[in-house]
């Protein structure tokens, strides 16, 4: 299916996706004035695509373009080749066995299962992953997806974190946001079990109208701050499902940066309203 013209996401776990009256009187496509005013001046870009019509709405198409590093965003895809390469098996499945170095992170000093893991975004549970599934079928299955530019040279647990003077892969917004949506409509290689599972540890906000799934990652620089935010999953509403990736760059900017741009956007097209 070949990309159109403009679309629209949804969003965040204290949230539940609205469908009512809109700020712009519609839904989708999303006007760039409400995107603009979310990004605040931020650099980086939105990109959100009809998975039944493949319509697109991006905002600054020039820098859904540029090829990033995916950060933790690549867990989505760690997840789906260690599910069909058989390297786990489920969501509740125990999954990352500390290795008792304690972590700056709290949560990934302990025990997880799948799930648990890619909730908190625990990288040593999911590099640990990588070297199971091996360079071998990694390389297969990245280059089966057309993954960005397919490039692990930098080594298997570790191609897709970014470190200055280290090449990672690279992939754009719009690539992410295609891929997601090739996904969602069963156009890629992975099995309805591995996507169920997918789906169960992804989700964020479950509604009457459907749900939200999504994944964050950061970047830092060579200090060790942020630099890199990315925004990445779908969102399903009234029977319609939406692909989405969204990209923040700037000092001390992360994955929450980018998810708290989806989530305003999503609230001033209406499609979010606060828990009373």
């Amino acid at each position: 299916m070949e990309l159109q013209t403009r679309m629209k996401p949804i969003f965040l776990t204290p949230l539940v996706l609205l469908a009512g009256a809109l700020a712009y009187g519609q839904a989708f496509p999303v006007p760039d004035k409400v995107v603009s005013g979310a990004f605040a001046g931020r650099e980086g870009a939105f990109v959100m695509i009809d998975c039944d019509s493949g319509n697109v709405s991006d905002f600054r198409p020039e820098s859904a373009a540029e090829k990033l590093a995916p950060c933790s965003t690549f867990k989505i895809w760690n997840t789906l080749i260690g599910l069909e390469t058989g390297a786990i098996k489920s969501a509740d499945e125990a999954f990352y066995q500390w290795d008792g170095q304690r972590r700056s992170i709290p949560e990934w000093n302990k025990d997880l299962t799948l799930k648990e893991a890619f909730n908190v975004s625990c990288v040593p549970a999911f590099q640990e992953l990588a070297r199971k599934i091996g360079p071998e079928e990694m390389q297969a299955w990245v280059d089966r997806i057309g993954y960005g530019d397919q490039d692990l040279s930098a080594g298997i647990d570790v191609f897709w974190l970014p470190v200055p003077g280290r090449k990672t892969v690279l992939t754009t917004p719009m690539e992410q946001a295609d891929l997601i949506r090739r996904l969602i409509t069963g156009n890629l290689p992975f099995s309805g079990k591995s996507r169920v599972i997918l789906r169960e540890i992804m989700v964020q906000v479950k509604t009457p109208d459907g749900a939200f799934h999504g994944k964050t990652g950061s970047g830092t620089d060579g200090k060790g701050h942020f630099n890199l935010g990315w925004f990445v999953g779908h969102v399903e509403n009234k029977g319609r499902s939406y692909a989405f990736a969204c990209v923040v760059k700037g000092l001390n900017l992360s994955g929450r940066d980018a998810r708290g741009i989806v989530e305003e956007v999503l609230k001033k097209q209406g499609l979010l309203k606060e828990f009373r």
